[in-house]
């Protein structure tokens, strides 16, 4: 018998030849896995996956300014890609691996596939302690990618670079798992990166993973059938496991032929376009007035593809009925069990296709039909007012999400994060595509939207793509500007202004706590608090510096134009306009549990407690 093949590489050039033969198939369809590599150099990693990438074009390096925004990028680039295609992350050891952490926990809490690659302290040992190596008492085997483990979906250490060919494979493997996808931290000794050994050519070779779309259990399917038919008032929750699967015409078809309502989870908004008969819009603490009204009044809750964080189910008071029911569709087994439900471990488009055949004959009652009707209209005469206002100047908050929602095509994507933008956008934007509405709400990171409208726009080139930021996300993290005029990737990024944190300081304000430490001014020599005048910050001057286009708006007519200027640009463009912070959209019928002090001298915050105290009494146990 021959000897297997093998070809001579180090463990980084083995890596990159392997990222690049990596493709993933669903429906037939065959795709790349792995865009490119983004990529901060250092000692840790330019002599090892650095020199790979040089001499492997193919496998295209993206050079990001920042670690932690590169990883976001990834992050968005997978989301609107439907996790069919992915970035590696590769970085120095030391600060610049540690500042991918709290991307990484973003892709992983929120199911997106990232892949990676931090340097690491030498494998040999025999010059540690070397720069930026973190020292133990206890061990010489930590490192700082030790930070990595509790939110990594895998994480393993490649201390000799033949441990590459069985690392590699497992790293694939949930990358492309539906259920199990995140964030994948494989930490690369930077000597071990550079060593030669003697690969099977097996390694390298094109490989497609099939990503499977499971079918319901028979009988899990029947009881299933048996809770909608028994049900009066039921209600669908569809999460980001609906778009992700492309479920988005298998709903469609479900909702209008039952006529059960639909609402949207942050993740989930898109699934139905916002005009569907069934469409409610969004869902709990930031959801609209229609759903969160059914919400209170449901039966049976349908929660197909979603977490049930507390946003979505308000803290565990959204659902009022004493009879209320779950029943769950995803595909992570953890998810399709929460609120005592009766999971269906399923695909959620091959799901939806089955119940409805289940369902044959079904639909809820007229009177039901006509409440849907109702609200939906109610809340669609909200929306107009609050487009409608011509407050100010400074402008209201849902004004500019109207100006900039009557601006974007109907394929245009809008990107956001954090802040007061995400909940008024949740309510508000009326969304006509299925990918048009992307929000990183998972972990609702604050510096995420510039670069996740990077990751946006290279995964849908073809597609407008409007930023909304908040001006403390964008002080947090506005470098990638930058990347997206030197890759060609155009943004209109439009930065609202209310001088400081708005939306943690109104939740200051709802706690009693008077917006304490949330707006940008000057310290006030007279009382030592940051309650002087405000900062004057000019972002225009600072988006020009980072080579974008850059204007101001001050009038909702000023807006309307620098929006037509913005669309004809051919590079990044940033629109600033000042909001005030204290004209807000309503919530509506809805609540979050944050914590008010129980001991407090002020008697805002004893107001504060008491109404605390009362709202929980409506939290449940679904049991």
């Amino acid at each position: 018998m021959s000897a297997a093949k093998t070809e001579r590489a180090t463990a980084g050039q083995a890596l990159v030849r392997f990222l690049r033969s990596q493709y993933v198939e669903r429906d037939g369809r065959e795709t790349q896995f792995f865009a490119g590599v983004w990529g901060i150099f250092g000692h840790g990693n330019l002599a090892g996956i650095g020199q790979a990438l040089r001499e492997n074009p193919d496998l295209r390096y993206y050079q990001s300014r920042n670690e932690q925004a590169m990883v976001h990028a990834a992050a968005a680039f997978a989301k609107m890609s439907n996790r069919l295609r992915a970035f590696a992350c590769t970085t120095s050891i030391g600060p610049g691996a540690t500042n991918m952490v709290t991307a990484a926990a973003g892709a992983t809490i929120s199911r997106l596939p990232v892949l990676l690659l931090p340097g690491d302290i030498f494998a040999r040992r025999n010059v540690a302690p070397v720069l930026q190596q973190l020292e133990s008492p206890a061990s010489q085997e930590i490192s700082v990618n030790d930070c990595f483990r509790p939110i990594s979906r895998y994480w393993d250490r490649i201390s000799r670079p033949e441990q590459l060919i069985t690392a590699l494979p497992e790293a694939m493997r949930v990358l492309a798992s539906p259920a199990e996808t995140g964030a994948v931290t494989l930490a690369l000794p930077q000597d071990v990166q550079a060593e030669a050994f003697d690969y099977p050519a097996a390694l390298f070779q094109r490989r497609a993973w099939h990503i499977p779309r499971t079918r319901p259990d028979a009988g899990q399917l029947r009881r299933a059938a048996e809770m909608v038919r028994g049900s009066r008032r039921p209600l669908i929750i569809a999460g980001g496991g609906a778009v992700y699967s492309e479920a988005g015409g298998a709903m469609a078809s479900f909702a209008r032929a039952t006529g059960i309502p639909v609402g949207e989870t942050q993740a989930g908004k898109g699934a139905l376009p916002f005009d569907h008969p069934q469409n409610l819009g969004g869902i709990g603490v930031t959801g609209t007035r229609a759903a969160n009204v059914i919400a209170q009044e449901a039966d049976l809750v349908i929660a197909i593809g979603t977490r049930l964080t507390d946003f979505t189910t308000a803290s565990k008071t959204a659902f009022q009925d004493p009879g209320v029911r779950f029943l769950a569709i995803n595909v992570a087994e953890m998810d399709a069990h929460k609120h005592a439900a009766l999971p269906v471990v399923a695909d959620a488009r091959e799901a939806l296709g089955e119940l409805l055949d289940a369902l044959a004959g079904y639909r809820v009652s007229d009177e039901y039909t006509g409440r849907i009707a109702a609200v939906r209209e109610e809340w669609a005469a909200e929306v107009d007012r609050i487009y409608g206002k011509r407050h100010g100047p400074p402008l209201s908050q849902g004004e500019v999400i109207g100006a900039v929602n009557a601006a974007a095509g109907p394929r245009d994507v809008v990107v956001c994060a954090s802040g007061s933008l995400p909940g008024d956008l949740h309510k508000l934007w009326r969304t006509r595509d299925a990918k048009g509405y992307q929000l990183e709400y998972g972990y609702s990171c604050m510096g995420y939207e510039i670069a996740g409208g990077l990751g946006v726009k290279m995964a849908a080139p073809d597609r407008d793509v409007y930023v909304m930021v908040g001006d403390g996300a964008y002080l947090m993290m506005s470098a990638e500007i930058v990347t997206s005029i030197q890759e060609g990737y155009k943004l209109v990024i439009v930065l609202l202004d209310n001088h400081g944190f708005s939306s943690i300081g109104g939740l200051s304000r709802s706690l009693g706590s008077g917006g304490f430490g949330t707006q940008y001014r000057f310290r006030n020599k007279q009382t030592g608090q940051l309650d002087g005048e405000v900062l004057p910050v000019d972002f225009v001057a600072n988006a020009k510096s980072l080579g974008a286009h850059a204007v101001r708006a001050v009038t909702y007519d000023d807006l309307c134009a620098a929006l037509e200027e913005a669309r004809q640009q051919e590079r990044t463009a940033v629109i600033v306009v000042e909001v005030d912070p204290e004209e807000r959209v309503p919530a509506y019928e809805s609540w979050w549990d944050v914590a008010v002090a129980e001991a407090s001298a002020m008697e805002s915050v004893q107001k504060a407690r008491a109404e605390y105290e009362e709202a929980r009494k409506k939290e449940r146990y679904y049991l």
